[in-house]
This record gives structure tokens, sequence and C-alpha cells, in this order.
């Protein structure tokens, strides 16, 4: 693919994704959007979906929420498990680029070559993330990071206005 078809493909994934965060009714329908979009508009993006933290679960687990792709094995994810479970911990962008070489990787497929995963952040904390699949190697460049990190953002002011501004949980503020 040609950097000038690629970009264009990138732009128009931008543009609808501007109407979707502007048309979406909650976090909940931007999610499932995303996901739609995701995976419809970016061939390479074989498996998209969303991991959300239980707020409720001690200790914590991120529990598999909207996502398009093939049925996956792990609904409920540690955050001492696999790249998911990474990314939460230390709330960092997690690119791999061969998940045969990552001890880290929870096989969902034996098709997935390499993965993105982006935490969604709520008023500085991670409260999920997007979790990006693909069946080629080394699928995940700078613009992929960028677009990926945007949406993660995005959920993320969806949730934290939906939240409110008072904190979620019991604790001193």
């Amino acid at each position: 693919m040609t950097a000038n078809v690629k970009l264009g493909q990138f732009n128009e994934v931008r543009q609808a994704l501007a109407q979707l965060i502007s048309e979406a009714r909650s976090a909940d329908d931007l999610m499932k959007g995303i996901t739609l979009l995701l995976q419809e508009k970016l061939l390479k993006y074989n498996w998209v979906g969303f991991y959300m933290l239980d707020p409720k679960a001690n200790p914590p687990v991120l529990v598999l929420g909207h996502y398009q792709g093939a049925m996956t094995p792990h609904t409920r994810i540690s955050l001492n498990q696999g790249i998911c479970g990474a990314a939460a911990s230390t709330g960092k962008t997690v690119v791999v680029d061969d998940v045969s070489k990552d001890q880290r990787y929870l096989a969902c497929s034996l098709e997935t070559r390499s993965e993105i995963v982006v935490p969604v952040f709520v008023r500085g904390e991670v409260a999920g993330e997007l979790d990006i699949d693909s069946h080629f190697a080394a699928a995940f460049g700078a613009e992929d990071r960028e677009l990926v990190e945007y949406c993660a953002q995005a959920v993320g002011k969806r949730l934290e206005s939906e939240r409110g501004h008072a904190p979620r949980s019991q604790g001193s503020e």
C-alpha cells in the first residue's frame, strides 16, 4: 500500500471518528462504534476490543466489553497477565511486533502476529484499555499508535464527563 493511500485511509477514519465522538450518546455507544469502525475500515485490524477494569474486583481485573472479531477465551484478565495486563499495570501503550516472541502474550488466535494495547484513563487513572490484534507482523506503526491512542483518549474523556467530577470510590480527598 502506498503512503498516500494509507494516509488517505487514516484521514477517512479520523473524520468518521470525529463524527462518532460528536454523535455517540454514551461512552458505551462510543466504545461500540470505535470497535466497529476500526475493524471495518482498517483491514489489518483483525480483532478490536475494549477491556475495562472491574471496580469491584479485588484484586483488579480487566473485563471484556465491546469487541469485533473472533470470540476470545480471555473475557477476564488479571493485571499481571498478558500484554493487556502489562498495559493496564504500567499505564503505557504496549506495541508487540511479533507476539510469538513475547512471553506475556495470551494466545487468543493462532493467526495473531502483532498487537497494540492502549490504556484508557479517567481522571489520571487507568480505567480500561483498547486492544487490537493483527494477523500481520509489525502491523502497528506510528500512525496506528497515534490513532489508537486518540480513540482511547476520546473514550476516557467521555467516561470522565459521565462520571462527573466526584471520585467514584470512597476514600480521602
